[in-house]
């Protein structure tokens, strides 16, 4: 019997119909067989709700909508928590979410069925659809492939421009990064753009493209393809930490987030879990769906293929608005999605026939609840044994504490003290042990009001040739502050420019997605500091422009308006933040 026959066994359901269902639909499978393959699955359920309920908790998560479908059908629909938390409504089947960047798998997969048609060649440079389009470039065209796989050169975006052609019109006033097709680089701008193209090849907007070529055949009632202020009454109310401007913090309270009209083909979907799921389902049948095809086996493989590496390290690949990577030998492919407010996930064994859609509205990581179910369904399906639930305080789980620990001075003289106790990193703060969460590699949150705008970065020193063992830590970093261990021997002192201490200080806007960031100097270089913990050094450029990270990039950081001899503007790629008085 295969996972679809035992649909309604899992914990949501509570009628008896469903059971009778079980009975019928296990028609020529022994009851002992079908009754344990009911339970397998029923077990999986479980397990996935208890991490779901762990991980709303630990993130502050008001609510959450998941699906699980096979080939053949819907397996499970679940939700979770709190649509409004001012109005106590629940998050209901219906209820619809943000669904972000997974906008961009359709975008791509409307522009496949126009290269089926023979109406894009998408070797094509994209003026050749669009004439006005223009970027400033010193190598060759941008065609429709670069765009689609994040190969462009293009910057990531102008998000302080609402959705609408002006914010691809605005590119001739950028420059690209680098030769097309050289590297990769996620730019919502570069799907922006193929919405527009999109438009002009199907003589209607793009949204109105995705709804006939896709929602409408897939039968995605639910699903809208566009944020307008008439949804809200449908959609979970999304929330943002009430900090804007610092890493989230335990229990931190939460706030609605800003909400506006978007239309644009990098992410203005809105759909629920069982609409997306008949997505998900379309793409584990290779683009067929019940009486014909979205899109042909050919289109596809293209969608799917492995044109470009996504990390250094090659285990993550995109094809055309869709990543793809290998899990446990298993072919996977999905995208993720990020609204102010919501995140989602969806992802698709293709080799196991197992998909799974998961849809928040606040805090929390639907990345990871989407590759736990995965695990888990993936699990009663091969008679694994099911993955574990992580520690209810993994995050405060450090397996390497040891290398950490010490004492690091600052040049004034300052002092930080960092203790490890097993798997435990503690620093000790007027006399208190205060612990620490890993929030990413090498870099820690203290929970304690005098550590509360930056995270603790760790920095090792560089390792000789050959050399396979861990490199040392011997500094940290908060803020602009710098703190060394006796194992540091490196310089102390450092030449900066004199004008770069004028760009120093707090610089906001009134977009939300960049509503700030921080400007500070570590070990004579300039860097920015991100509210939720983020570093990049910006290298300095002959134009005076400043490109965050050594990598090739079109990103480009640019201090002006100086006032007093002080800067109190800065562009980031384009986007206006202006310095204020806060620390």
């Amino acid at each position: 019997m295969s996972p679809s026959l035992v649909t309604a066994f899992y914990k949501s359901v509570r009628n008896l119909s469903v059971l009778i269902a079980i009975i019928l639909l296990s028609w020529g499978t022994s009851p002992a067989r079908a009754q344990e393959e009911a339970e397998r699955f029923a077990r999986a359920y479980e397990r996935i709700d208890a991490f779901i309920a762990q991980q709303m908790k630990e993130a502050g998560t008001p609510g959450i909508s998941l699906a699980i479908t096979s080939r053949e059908g819907l397996l499970r629909v679940q939700t979770y928590g709190l649509a409004d938390i001012k109005t106590h409504r629940a998050v209901a089947l219906e209820t619809l979410f943000e669904i972000g960047s997974i906008s961009k798998s359709f975008t791509a997969i409307c522009l496949l069925q126009l290269q089926e048609a023979g109406k894009i060649d998408f070797q094509q440079p994209v003026t050749k659809y669009l004439p006005w389009f223009s970027v400033k470039t010193k190598y060759a065209p941008i065609t429709v492939h670069h765009l689609l796989t994040h190969t462009s050169g293009l910057p990531r975006d102008r998000d302080d421009i609402p959705s609408s052609p002006f914010q691809t019109a605005a590119l001739s006033e950028r420059e690209t990064g680098y030769a097309p097709g050289t590297n990769w680089a996620y730019s919502n701008i570069g799907f922006q753009t193929l919405g527009y193209l999109l438009g002009e090849l199907d003589g209607r907007p793009s949204y109105d493209s995705v709804r006939k070529r896709i929602i409408e055949p897939l039968g995605m009632k639910a699903t809208e393809t566009t944020i307008r202020q008439e949804m809200r009454a449908k959609m979970a109310v999304g929330y943002v930490p009430f900090y804007d401007d610092r890493p989230e913090g335990p229990g931190d309270e939460l706030v609605e987030a800003t909400y506006g009209d978007y239309g644009a083909g990098d992410g203005a979907i809105s759909s629920t879990p069982a609409d997306l799921a008949a997505y998900v389902r379309m793409l584990l049948n290779h683009g067929a769906r019940p009486g014909g095809r979205i899109i042909s086996e050919e289109s596809f493989q293209l969608l799917t293929q492995q044109t470009v590496p996504t990390e250094k390290n090659g285990k993550e690949f995109y094809g055309y608005g869709m990543s793809i990577w290998e899990n446990e030998g298993h072919t996977m492919i999905g995208h993720g999605g990020g609204m102010i407010g919501y995140t989602s996930s969806i992802k698709a064994d293709l080799d196991a026939g197992l998909g799974v859609v998961v849809l928040l509205n606040g805090p929390g990581s639907a990345d990871q609840v989407a590759n736990f179910a995965v695990r888990a369904v993936r699990a009663a399906q091969e008679k694994h044994a099911l993955p574990p639930l992580l520690a209810p305080d993994a995050q405060s789980v450090v397996m390497n504490a040891a290398e950490y620990a010490g004492v690091y001075t600052s040049p004034e003289g300052k002092k930080l003290a960092f203790i490890a106790q097993g798997a435990r990193l503690g620093l000790m703060y007027e006399a208190e042990r205060v612990a620490l969460e890993l929030r990413r590699k090498d870099a820690f949150y203290a929970n304690d009001p005098d550590f509360k705008l930056f995270l603790l970065r760790f920095g090792r020193a560089e390792k000789k040739p050959g050399d396979t063992s861990p490199a040392k830590v011997v500094e940290v970093f908060y803020g602009s502050e710098w703190f060394t261990n006796e194992r540091y021997s490196g310089p102390r002192t450092f030449e900066t420019p004199k004008e770069w201490q004028d760009y120093v200080g707090h610089y906001r806007s009134y977009s939300p997605w960049i509503s700030n960031l921080r400007i500070a100097i570590r070990k004579g270089k300039l860097v920015a500091l991100s509210p939720d913990g983020g570093a990049e050094v910006l290298v300095p450029l002959p134009s005076g422009e400043f490109q965050p990270g050594e990598e090739p990039t079109a990103e480009r950081f640019r201090f002006e308006s100086v006032a007093g001899g002080k800067a109190v503007r800065l562009s980031d790629s384009g986007v206006f933040l202006y310095k204020t008085f806060t620390p």
